[in-house]
């Protein structure tokens, strides 16, 4: 894949939006199965072996939850959109952007020593 000399306010966004997925990513580990509370379930049948289907029952979310969960979300959309309507991308066209926008992607990845 070729180099692209990609503006730093870019790079710094496409970061940005990295990290707040992860961060996202995390958090929503720790949530309960269901945003609303719910009873738990289990399978009426075994799906393979001994195992069965279950969920414990669902608190739902906190609203402090749920509102670090939408301050995630509005934050993605807001970085998002930067990236996706960015001035640089109207540089390239075609299959030359697809590849861009991908090398973007993985800009803050270390360099494979073996390349």
């Amino acid at each position: 894949m070729p180099a692209y000399d990609f503006p730093q306010d870019l790079l710094d966004a496409q970061a940005a939006l990295d990290e707040v997925q992860a961060e996202r990513d995390q958090f929503a580990q720790l949530l309960p199965w269901s945003a609303e509370a719910m009873p738990g379930w289990k399978a009426d049948k075994k799906l393979h072996s001994d195992y069965r289907p279950e969920k414990p029952d669902s608190p739902g979310y906190t609203p402090e939850q749920a509102e670090r969960l939408a301050a995630y979300r509005a934050r993605i959309l807001e970085l998002t959109t930067y990236v996706m309507v960015h001035p640089y991308w109207a540089t390239l066209s075609g299959p030359d952007r697809v590849e861009a926008r991908t090398a973007l992607k993985h800009a803050h990845e270390p360099a494979d020593p073996k390349a």
